[in-house]
């Protein structure tokens, strides 16, 4: 763009000096427009980021996130009618979750995901009645050396406590 220069006569002791035009731009919509679209452009890659389900990078581990008591088969194997709290906390650990409004009852929980895989968890419910082990119920059966007094049945709470 050629530049224009505007001759301007100065005071008759000095010469005339040549000084650069001054143009008042017509209008700043241009400026306005390109905020605008530089706006809009990073909502869209906002957006569009949020939209992917899982992004995976190359390379990138992943942890495995283990959260609660691992419950084994040989864990429930242990188990007997009329054991005790300490006795079953000997052989199950300390319970996940202790009902604050019903201390007959232990939830044991775990859950697992590999890095990057999909989430199990398994879980099981002890009931006690005067400090002694009554049955337990969860994704667990009992095994061989269990005694039949024990059911292993999803049965619900409210007709075990009854």
């Amino acid at each position: 763009m050629p530049r224009i220069l505007n001759l301007t006569k100065s005071p008759a002791h000095q010469p005339a000096v040549l000084q650069p035009a001054r143009h008042q731009p017509a209008s700043r919509l241009p400026a306005r427009h390109a905020k605008l679209a530089l706006l809009l452009g990073c909502m869209l890659v906002t957006g569009a980021c949020s939209y992917l389900p899982s992004l995976q990078f190359p390379g990138v581990y992943k942890i495995d996130i283990q959260q609660g008591n691992i419950i084994t088969q040989e864990m429930v194997d242990q188990l007997r009618p009329g054991m005790t709290k300490r006795q079953v906390t000997f052989v199950m650990g300390t319970p996940l979750v202790r009902d604050p409004f019903n201390q007959d009852r232990w939830d044991y929980v775990y859950s697992y995901q590999p890095g990057g895989g999909v989430r199990g968890q398994e879980r099981i419910t002890m009931f006690f009645e005067n400090d002694l082990l009554v049955n337990f119920t969860g994704d667990f059966k009992p095994g061989e050396g269990t005694t039949a007094d024990t059911p292993a049945t999803s049965a619900t709470p409210a007709a075990s406590n009854s």
